[in-house]
């Protein structure tokens, strides 16, 4: 296993695959537009869950949430699911391993105490000098949320939340974030940041990541994961990125209308109904965090440009990581793979951040390659999901592949390999939305279909067709047969569906 390559893994987080340049050239990128150019970019990638917390979750193990056992946002992975996940199976063999920034493994925001280093409530136990290890990780910088809300501002953080405590530990820094609690025209979790782009998480994570890959040694390989929490609401973005983009020169969706009586019953449900939560202050801050009301237009469009110059100013964050590679002499033997967690609806169906409506611009993410033996210029089309990462990390670092469920990307690479479909899913608990659902994905090249199994409604798109997914074809009888062969391929998902699943512990 010789000359075995370095992994750097570069995520964000709720970037929708159509907010990048090479498709869409409204958004400038063009770090990541190169490191595409330069490798390969898969058009086709989509997220094991909709939500950050399962899909997180399912990246680092390889695993789907029904089977990791991370269901629902609130619920925490247990230890021993990271200890089959990809940073262990990777350091076991003898790779220098980090996460640095959002992780969201365990909960953040909890009902009590749950002893993981993310929980709020728990951090303080762990000593100041605390660096991991955590979820197969032996080096952890975290940042605890990474953003900060108007209803929730930051006070104090335990010195192992790095970013909150690098944060906190300039006064001025947090004077200035309150000057920018202005928002135009009103546009939901919108406004421009008054706070310098060096004191922003996403300049952190860079600079923390290479921190740690400028103190590698070349005799071990270093497996990094950079998880920069933006375009995350709420959009806050930092001048001058939330210059970058006139919000008049937007391209609104064409269809951004809420259409609720022509969607499933679940989708007014989940907009109309309440969280379960007894405690009013963590019901008011989930509210928050997914109820937006409806959007004018200029509204739309201030959300869509400060979003847009978010991505901007993580795409310049990866332009440094890059160009730390090549000063350290690591660029030539590095594998660097960018992501994203889930998507963020932005208007479509008149629709915003993110919920039980499993469309594209949710479930369908960037995925970017770049390194030694791919060919640079490859468009990859077939189907591949995040998912799959576990197994290429795997496979690339001469290992064999430990789930069923992660597929190796190498011979789909290759062109010797092509997929019929992907599986995503979430199990919604009713204190986030006040509804209990149990939603799987089956997405082939050409159709894209949702099961809700508690009521046995859905959701059944066809994309050549319908690409902006107006029309539901579940009930037509015409999709009857089709229907029924979708419903076949959710039921041959791989893998075991946990019998019992742990409840949550918290709400974020």
């Amino acid at each position: 296993m010789a000359n075995r390559p370095n992994i750097l893994f570069i995520t964000t987080d709720q970037q929708r695959a159509d907010c990048i340049g090479y498709e869409n050239e409204q958004v400038k990128t063009p770090h990541l537009d190169a490191l595409a150019r330069s490798g390969a970019r898969f058009s086709n990638c989509i997220s094991p869950s909709v939500v950050c917390q399962p899909a997180r979750c399912a990246i680092l193990t390889g695993r789907l949430p029904l089977t990791n056992g991370v269901w629902d946002n609130g619920v925490d992975m247990d230890p021993a699911m990271g200890q089959l996940g990809m940073a262990a199976v990777l350091g076991r063999s003898g790779y220098a391993t980090a996460f640095v920034g959002k992780a969201h493994f365990s909960s953040k925001i909890t009902f009590a105490p749950t002893g993981s280093p993310e929980s709020r409530q728990s951090a303080l136990d762990y000593p100041d000098d605390w660096f991991g290890p955590y979820m197969g990780f032996e080096h952890v910088e975290l940042a605890s949320l990474g953003k900060f809300h108007r209803s929730r501002m930051p006070s104090s953080a335990a010195p192992i939340h790095r970013f909150e405590h690098f944060f906190l530990s300039h006064p001025e820094a947090l004077a200035l974030w309150q000057q920018s609690l202005t928002e135009g025209s009103g546009a939901a979790q919108t406004w421009d940041s008054a706070l310098p782009a060096a004191w922003h998480s996403s300049a952190w994570v860079a600079d923390r990541t290479l921190a740690f890959m400028h103190q590698q040694s070349a005799q071990r390989p270093f497996f990094a994961w950079a998880s920069f929490p933006d375009p995350h609401h709420p959009f806050d973005c930092p001048a001058p990125w939330n210059k970058m983009y006139d919000p008049a020169l937007m391209t609104l969706p064409e269809h951004r209308s809420l259409d609720l009586d022509q969607r499933p019953w679940w989708h007014r449900a989940a907009l109309e109904g309440q969280p379960q939560i007894a405690d009013p202050e963590l019901a008011k801050f989930r509210q928050e965090g997914f109820k937006v009301p409806p959007q004018s237009d200029q509204q739309l469009a201030e959300m869509m440009a400060n979003y847009y110059g978010m991505i901007s100013h993580v795409d310049h964050q990866v332009g440094r990581l890059i160009e730390g590679l090549k000063q350290n002499g690591q660029f030539e033997n590095t594998l660097i793979v960018f992501a994203s967690d889930h998507g963020d609806m932005l208007g479509d169906h008149g629709l915003y951040l993110k919920g039980p409506m499993m469309y594209e611009g949710v479930l369908r993410v960037p995925l970017i390659m770049a390194g030694p033996g791919i060919e640079a210029g490859t468009v990859i089309e077939t189907l591949v999901s995040t998912l799959d990462l576990a197994a290429t990390f795997e496979q690339r670092a001469g290992l064999a592949c430990t789930s069923e469920q992660s597929r190796s990307l190498v011979p789909v690479l290759a062109g010797t390999e092509v997929r019929d479909c992907v599986w995503s899913e979430w199990h919604v608990h009713p204190s986030r939305l006040g509804v209990a659902l149990q939603l799987r994905n089956v997405r082939t090249p050409r159709y894209s279909c949702t099961f809700e199994l508690g009521s046995g409604s859905g959701e059944l798109y066809d994309l050549h067709s319908d690409p902006q997914q107006m029309v539901n074809r579940f009930e037509d009888p015409g999709y009857a047969e089709l229907r029924g062969q979708l419903h076949a391929l959710m039921l041959a998902r791989p893998g075991k569906i946990l019998d019992v699943l742990a409840e949550p512990v918290g709400i974020a």
